[in-house]
């Protein structure tokens, strides 16, 4: 299956500068045009349409730094630098949260370990923990706004405090006993150019929040947007995997059956799991795939190897199916 793969979509390795540049600005407008539109709206029903809007489109701004982790940087130049500038340090989202983390998720001897930061065994998990799993991301940015307004300045003074802040609250992770190493030299550089702004902007903005400069009902307002992206993330987070492994080394078959993909009809994925996160199987066997080819790549490869092949077997019809399964293996687990 891989060597299929990886045959069947060689001519469609180079990522498109046009669909990169197009997308991301044209989602990052959209979104903050939104959330403009939110705060300054009359009326609470339009500052809620506008809100779903700016939630969407920010979404998919953000989903950008999964294409930041595995392209080479010098494929769309100049990406990664204004990817930070509207999205990352606004955000508190820096790439460095994600790089060098999320590679790991994608190593065969780790993926679905401890070593592993993006995993956690929900289906062996109490049912509670599902819903706790999704709802604990509505506190995601008032943990950013912790980590680099706070934390970052004093971990500056307190060489302690900044062993715990690099180990425990630098990653996009979701395994809670994963401890962060310290950085490559690679990585260590994208700490050096983006947790300072970061840290500028977040203590900026509590500043001006506290001294009334920023009004507290606009930033109530954009808070909940992007706790809305946050809580998005979660939920595709959520039934990006079956998460049926134990804790054990996995075989390269049992990890691509672990995790799924939503092809079409379904239009809603595009959604919930945009920049080509409906096709997370196919990712994980094609990790270097800009996302944009995965359309055509699924297409390629289903045709090829037919129904009742195993890459078959990663597919799924739509969210509610994905939520009833881990509910279902959940809820055996918990009996």
């Amino acid at each position: 299956m891989i060597r299929a793969a990886s045959e069947l979509t060689r001519d469609l390795n180079t990522p498109s500068r046009a669909i990169y540049w197009g997308d991301f600005l044209g989602s990052t407008m959209v979104g903050y045009a939104s959330m403009a539109g939110a705060i300054m709206a009359d009326g609470w029903l339009v500052s809620l349409g506008f809100g779903l809007v700016s939630i969407l489109t920010l979404y998919r701004a953000s989903l950008f730094i999964h294409e930041l982790t595995h392209m080479r940087l010098s494929a769309v130049p100049g990406f990664w630098t204004v990817w930070h500038m509207l999205i990352g340090i606004p955000l508190l989202v820096p790439s460095f949260m994600y790089e060098g983390l999320h590679n790991t998720h994608h190593m065969r001897r780790k993926y679905g370990t401890a070593d592993d930061p993006e995993y956690l065994p929900l289906s062996h998990m109490k049912p509670w923990t599902l819903p706790a799993f999704v709802l604990i991301s509505l506190l995601g940015p008032l943990g950013l706004l912790l980590r680099y307004g706070i934390l970052a300045p004093l971990s500056m003074v307190i060489p302690p405090l900044r062993t715990m802040v690099w180990e425990r609250f630098s990653g996009l992770v979701i395994n809670p006993d994963f401890r962060r190493r310290a950085p490559e030299p690679a990585i260590a550089r994208h700490v050096r150019l983006t947790e300072p702004p970061a840290a500028i902007w977040a203590m900026a903005l509590i500043t001006m929040v506290a001294t009334g400069i920023i009004p507290l009902a606009g930033f109530l307002t954009a808070l909940a947007i992007v706790s809305g992206v946050m809580f998005l993330n979660q939920i595709r987070t959520l039934v990006a995997h079956l998460w049926d492994n134990d804790g054990a080394e996995m075989s390269v078959t049992a990890q691509f059956l672990d995790t799924v993909n939503v092809p079409p009809p379904s239009p809603l994925p595009a959604l919930w799991a945009p920049v080509g996160l409906r096709y997370h199987a196919l990712h994980h066997l094609l990790p270097g795939l800009p996302y944009h080819a995965l359309g055509e790549a699924h297409r390629r490869l289903a045709r090829e190897l037919g129904g009742a092949s195993t890459y078959a077997k990663a597919n799924r019809s739509g969210l509610p199916i994905l939520v009833s399964e881990l509910m279902r293996r959940s809820m055996g687990a918990g009996k």
